[in-house]
């Protein structure tokens, strides 16, 4: 019986120096490699045109307007951007009827934060602009009410029809968007503005309604605001390697 026990504990310690060194060996037969991948990164122009001012045009009598948009990008992540648009714009209210038409300019820098993946040029971006504007706004009518007579209320209408010309503005503006490639070179993107008027030009007594590229100003907030969504087309220029490094264990 004790021959027995003696050879049993034998097998058992043979058996576990077999499996540990099964396990040793296989931990042996593997290690970790890199792999280092080279993509083509594209450097270039885009550009395209805001849809939704496209679209506003033709849904909405009172309003007319364009913009063309671009960037050009500087870094992996830093690009040049800015936009350049014209609109015209009819506000009527319980006492007037005004009509506000001109062009605008903004020009400033977006951040990709999107870490994209292979070959991929996809943007979520946050960007600044300097905008200016130069406009002009017509008096087309108004209204003038008798404080008096408390149950007719409304007096008469004076058809004025004066434009004044000359007038201009300059703001600044907070831009958080991103840009999507559905198709080779081809970009769909989506865009929202927090404005800040930093001065403006106007004739006395009569504030600017409206001011292309800001939007309304004769609300009482100290901020404006804006969307859009654009359509654009890269115009590849020069391209830059783009190294991904990846590990794997593989088995000798």
């Amino acid at each position: 019986m004790k021959t027995q026990h003696m050879y049993a504990s034998i097998i058992r310690s043979v058996t576990i120096l077999l499996l540990f060194s099964a396990m040793a060996f296989a931990q042996e037969e593997k290690k970790t490699v890199k792999d280092t991948l080279i993509y083509k990164q594209k450097y270039g122009l885009r550009l395209g045109a805001d849809i939704s001012k496209l679209a506003r045009t033709f849904l909405d009598d009172d309003y007319s307007g364009f913009e063309i948009m671009g960037d050009y990008r500087l870094t992996k992540r830093l690009y040049i951007a800015g936009e350049i648009g014209n609109e015209e714009r009819l506000l009527e209210t319980d006492y007037l009827n005004n009509t506000t038409k001109g062009s605008y300019f903004k020009a400033g820098v977006d951040m990709n934060f999107y870490k994209n993946w292979l070959d991929m040029e996809n943007m979520i971006y946050a960007g600044f602009r300097v905008g200016a504007s130069s406009f002009s706004q017509t008096l087309n009518n108004y209204t003038i009410f008798d404080v008096y007579n408390q149950y007719w209320g409304e007096q008469f209408t004076v058809d004025e029809g004066t434009e004044y010309n000359g007038l201009s503005a300059l703001w600044v503006e907070l831009q958080v968007g991103l840009k999507a490639e559905v198709f080779n070179n081809f970009f769909a993107g989506v865009n929202v503005q927090l404005k800040v008027l930093l001065s403006e030009k106007e004739i006395d007594n009569y504030e600017n309604l409206y001011v292309p590229g800001y939007n309304r100003t004769y609300d009482s907030s100290a901020f404006g605001g804006g969307f859009g969504f654009n359509l654009s087309y890269l115009v590849p220029i020069f391209k830059k390697d783009k190294i991904v490094i990846q590990e794997k264990e593989v088995e000798e």
